[in-house]
């Protein structure tokens, strides 16, 4: 990637900028979502609500308190998604996963060398010097 003055790269600080401002965006675009669903949740609890006692739609059963129960159970399972789940493993917990994965690789491939040079040293080749 490149800058504005298109000889220079791009540094990696101005990157993990880009990153963590682009995660901020994305979390606030759940919690946006979050939010305009709990106003439709309001919204259609009011609905149903009034269809079953006022409008006297399948008045003979209080089915209102299903669909509250159903919808309030799906919204609190969004709440959980956007507040805890995200929080505990979110971007950054993907970067710490990440980062330990590749230390671990990193540590197998130093013993694997070391092992290598061990087993199979290789022999002492002078330098080609002139003579």
């Amino acid at each position: 990637m490149f800058s504005k003055n298109k000889a220079q790269p791009v540094s990696q600080i101005e990157l993990d900028q880009h990153e963590l401002i682009e995660n901020a965006q994305a979390r606030i675009r759940k919690k946006k979502r979050l939010y305009y669903h709990f106003v439709i949740f309001l919204i259609g609890c009011v609905v149903m609500i009034v269809m079953n006692k006022f409008l006297k739609y399948g008045e003979s059963h209080n089915w209102f308190v299903w669909g509250i129960s159903a919808w309030g159970f799906l919204f609190l399972m969004h709440v959980i998604n956007v507040y805890v789940t995200d929080r505990f493993m979110g971007k950054e917990w993907e970067r710490s996963q990440r980062e330990k994965l590749v230390a671990k690789q990193k540590e197998r491939i130093a013993k694997l060398q070391v092992k290598v040079e061990k087993e199979f040293p290789l022999p002492n080749i002078p330098e080609n010097t002139p003579e």
